[in-house]
């Protein structure tokens, strides 16, 4: 064994610059980080949405219009769409189970059915609101109607 022999074992060496070092390692001085604002110091940390003192875009853009945190969404059911799965799947009754069975609704959908389309079926509806008219001609046909 010779000293030009001689190899650190592996994987004990990086292949990386190391900055802050000195001039002569060519990553000295200013390390990098060029000159002077928050960005050259040491625990600098920029906030979303930032522009560096330009008036951030969220904030320039004009709001208007109110939105309530208390709205309920409902997802619309005509009488159309009732008529056609009974037909297709043979039901006599209606409900959440049924809707999300046949891809109508999902899981947490709130039904609201609305009186588009004909309904000639005698069925029985289980949902969580129903127009007027709906609970009309569901009733004229011999069908009940159960708010959940």
């Amino acid at each position: 064994m010779k000293l030009h022999t001689l190899k650190p074992a592996e994987g004990s060496t990086k292949n990386r610059k190391r900055i802050g070092r000195g001039t002569g390692s060519g990553r000295g001085g200013t390390s990098t980080r060029g000159h002077k604002g928050a960005k050259s110091r040491s625990g600098y940390k920029s906030k979303a949405g930032f522009e560096g003192g330009q008036m951030p875009l969220q904030r320039r853009v004009p709001k208007f219009g109110f939105n309530s945190l208390n709205k309920v969404e409902f997802k619309p059911v005509n009488l159309d769409t009732l008529q056609a799965l009974s037909e297709e799947y043979n039901l006599e009754s209606i409900d959440m189970t049924a809707l999300v069975a046949h891809g109508v609704a999902s899981k947490n959908d709130k039904i609201k059915i609305l009186g588009g389309g004909e309904l000639k079926a005698k069925l029985d509806v289980t949902a969580h609101n129903f127009s007027a008219s709906a609970i009309a001609a569901i009733e004229k046909n011999g069908g009940s109607v159960n708010k959940i």
